[in-house]
């Protein structure tokens, strides 16, 4: 099965060739490319470069520290990232250290440091599928993240298993009409209009 996105209109490559496998070819991911993967991410824009993201990064060959990462997802997540080459926990500092005000952009800005990251593995070969279903307490405890910082998603890296292996179904998204709107909410942009240069 071709993975590649059915993009509407011309896109990057990694892009088009992001998504996230529900299985994994159980090798590991070279150091070099797990350094780009964290470089990309640190280069993600941020409220008052606050860069509220942190990252615990825990490769399959460590195996004790592997297994504890595990620990810190829900079963259905578990059963299939066992196989991937690393297992990364998101953390947002949710205060400014600028002023130690609540930081409303934290979670955004964390989602563009893990998309960033996610087009890059693309780029180099490899796939990252994101998980919501973890135990954010356990995960707290069992790395020692203080406080002042939560454990927002988990995400498994690696190589991408045979997409028939992992279950894939076809790639579908919402038409651009039904996202993105001009000045009346639910009016899609004009220049969503293929006349409209």
């Amino acid at each position: 099965m071709d993975m590649r996105a059915p993009a509407d209109h011309p896109v990057l490559d990694a892009i088009a060739l992001r998504w996230s496998p529900y299985a994994f070819d159980p090798r590991p991911v070279p150091a070099p490319d797990l350094r780009s993967l964290f470089e990309a991410a640190r280069w993600a824009p941020s409220s008052y470069n606050e860069q509220p993201w942190r990252f615990i990064a825990v490769p399959r060959d460590d195996g004790e520290a592997f297994a504890r990462a595990l620990d810190g997802l829900v079963d259905a997540n578990r059963a299939w990232a066992r196989d991937a080459g690393v297992l990364v926990f998101a953390v947002a500092a949710r205060i400014f250290a600028r002023n130690g005000k609540p930081n409303g952009k934290a979670l955004y800005d964390l989602g563009q440091a893990a998309a960033l990251l996610s087009v890059e593995a693309a780029a180099r070969g490899l796939a990252v599928h994101q998980m919501g279903g973890i135990d954010p307490e356990a995960v707290r405890a069992s790395f020692g993240v203080p406080g002042g910082f939560d454990v927002i998603t988990a995400f498994a890296v690696g190589y991408a298993a045979q997409p028939n292996e992992g279950g894939a179904a076809a790639r579908r998204r919402r038409g651009l009409a039904e996202t993105v709107f001009g000045p009346d909410w639910d009016a899609p942009a004009a220049f969503l209009d293929d006349n409209v240069d």
